[in-house]
């Protein structure tokens, strides 16, 4: 990794049993030893008053590579540190828990590396819904072999992500970098991009909904509600949003939403005049302007031939008119919270769309990659 990379980030191996040796190997690495570190002992001993006794193995961890950087542990125990080799690189040393990586990533690691940096560096954040990172990757490969700025792929979720960094003297001058590719990858991928440097899908809904006046209301089976929490985790979504049905029950669909009984018994829960219906009752029972119904087979049981698992009906009631999607199997299901994630963003990007006035599916390719400045 150092052969490659001027900055390489350790997490985990920290802590005071005997399999903890990250800062034995990065130590041996430097070629520095270990040596007690005064201050980071002496918040291990305030972190263990009024608990019990500190055991002689504790110490361990306030052994830290000798001339290195401390990083204070706010939350638990084991200090990270930074280290300089003789070739000038930088290894970084974090605790593993998430809990305590991300605080000390945040007040000591950032600041340190920021430092250290001879430029400064800026990144946009491309979110998209609906684009696969093996496709995605495919339409910008030749921006991804660019030194600066780079272009990177990520895929979380369900979701696909691009990072574009620039480095360059100033804060201006990396936006400016960013900016042309940036505006070419959000081209080639059309409307499957949600926002740049957005929080994410559910931030960007309502936010639309806001501009535009509108109230939503959700009828949910199979998602249990996952659309309507995602909503209401965003500050402010009860502007926009004020009722939330989760009808997992057929009584429950006929008795507060009004779906027909014969609707029921005729094309039965997961079918496509039943998600309709469900979006209709929702949008009428509550006032709002638009409505979301769901319905599908979330497995891992249920499933028939006919309706296997992972089919799912998703509808959107909206003036005088409902659009319903049927999402079908994918050929390869990653169990029953993802595609409950699966179906909730879907959602979440019809009504994205129908505000956009977009196709409520996403469209056919881009068009072909280019040369950028071409």
């Amino acid at each position: 990794a150092l052969g490659r990379s001027d900055v390489v980030i350790t997490t985990g191996g920290l802590g005071p049993t005997d399999d903890d040796l990250t800062k034995e190997t990065i130590a041996a690495v430097a070629g520095v030893p270990l040596a007690l570190h005064e201050d980071s002992l002496r918040r291990l001993e305030e972190y263990f008053r009024g608990r019990p006794p500190m055991g002689e193995n504790q110490r361990k961890q306030a052994m830290l590579p000798e001339g290195c950087t401390p990083f204070p542990n706010d939350i638990g125990t084991a200090p990270g540190c930074g280290v300089r080799t003789a070739a000038g690189k930088i290894i970084i040393m974090l605790p593993g828990p998430p809990s305590e990586l991300v605080p000390m990533l945040q007040r000591y690691v950032v600041p340190f590396l920021s430092g250290a940096a001879h430029a400064v560096i800026h990144s946009s954040m491309i979110r998209t819904f609906g684009l696969g990172e093996g496709s995605g990757a495919l339409k910008i490969a030749d921006l991804t072999d660019a030194a600066n700025p780079t272009a990177a792929t990520y895929a979380k979720e369900n979701e696909m992500f691009v990072r574009v960094t620039a480095r360059a003297e100033s804060e201006e001058e990396a936006e400016a970098l960013c900016r042309p590719v940036v505006e070419e990858i959000c081209r080639r991928y059309g409307d499957v991009v949600y926002g740049v440097d957005v929080e994410n899908l559910e931030s960007v809904v309502v936010a639309l909904l806001r501009e535009r006046g509108l109230r939503l209301a959700t009828a949910e089976s199979c998602t249990g509600g996952l659309v309507a929490k995602r909503i209401t985790d965003v500050p402010g979504a009860s502007d926009v949003f004020g009722t939330g049905f989760v009808t997992y029950a057929n009584d429950a669909k006929t008795r507060l939403l009004g779906v027909a009984a014969s609707l029921l018994e005729a094309h039965g829960a997961v079918s496509e005049p039943v998600a309709r219906a469900m979006a209709e009752g929702a949008r009428k029972a509550s006032g709002s302007d638009l409505g979301i119904g769901i319905t599908g087979v979330a497995g891992p049981g249920g499933g028939t031939p006919e309706k296997p698992v992972g089919l799912i009906y998703i509808a959107l009631s909206a003036g005088d008119e409902t659009f319903v999607r049927r999402m079908t199997p994918p050929g390869r299901i990653h169990g029953r919270g993802w595609l409950r994630e699966r179906a909730a963003s879907t959602a979440l990007d019809m009504v994205r769309r129908y505000l956009c006035d977009l196709p409520l599916e996403p469209a056919a390719p881009p068009s072909p990659a280019t040369p950028l400045g071409t």
